[in-house]
């Protein structure tokens, strides 16, 4: 269809939610798949999907769970549903690799946004100005320390070995990169990535340790993350 946008997975036990979400998704040109649990989610997913929408509470496997999962094998975002706005709920939610978190109930509106935003984000940034190193076979690259950033397929590598990170955590990697010495608050990370107030501390303070989990840093004495204690974070 000429308004296709991608391949969308989504899962509830609540039928009548599938129904409204696939209804409404299809309507924007996207492609649905839909599953009612976490092991169904698994069997679906596929290098095929471009987003994950799952429901927090579902039997036999939880989203939580099933987003765990998924981040061992795929990188693409991920948003998790839930009736529950605590902020534990939430950082469990980034922890199990999450790169947004919607409460029910929710707008329409709303989650067209998040979902729009998150595919837009996985493709192609409105990149803040930077220095990057000359343009190897036409794609943009920046060097900090002995990572690569490669801002057009938005991966990082370290001694050409690819290092997975979401497209979340790759953003907020970029952000701090490419504006090196300058100190993000937690609310200035959460708002330069989201476009939208902070959720809560913890969903930041949990990025951040997944990135240094990731790139093999010590949170105690950080080498390309660094901490301004009490201010936030910065690259040198």
């Amino acid at each position: 269809m000429d308004n296709f946008r991608g391949k969308i997975l989504i899962a509830d036990d609540d039928r009548e939610i599938l129904t409204v979400l696939r209804i409404l998704l299809e309507g924007e040109g996207y492609q649905v798949v839909s599953a009612s649990d976490g092991h169904e989610v698994l069997e679906k997913a596929d290098d095929s999907v471009d987003l994950y929408i799952l429901d927090v509470n579902m039997p036999g496997m939880s989203g939580f769970a099933a987003g765990a999962e998924l981040r061992k094998r795929t990188y693409a975002p991920m948003i998790f549903l839930t009736a529950y706005s605590g902020e534990s709920d939430k950082t469990m939610g980034f922890s199990a690799g999450a790169d947004d978190y919607i409460v029910k109930p929710f707008s329409n509106t709303e989650l067209l946004l998040r979902v729009k935003a998150l595919l837009r984000r996985a493709t192609t940034y409105s990149r803040p100005a930077a220095e990057t190193a000359p343009e190897q076979d036409g794609r943009r690259t920046v060097v900090y320390q002995d990572l690569a950033l490669d801002l057009d397929s938005q991966s990082v590598s370290r001694g050409g070995e690819n290092i997975g990170l979401t497209a979340t955590e790759f953003r907020i990697l970029e952000l701090l990169v490419t504006h090196r010495k300058k100190i993000y608050s937690l609310e200035n990370i959460y708002q330069s990535v989201w476009k939208e107030d902070a959720v809560g501390d913890g969903a930041i303070m949990v990025h951040i340790k997944n990135i240094r989990k990731k790139l093999g840093d010590s949170s105690r004495n950080p080498r390309y993350i660094k901490t301004a204690w009490g201010k936030g974070y910065y690259a040198e």
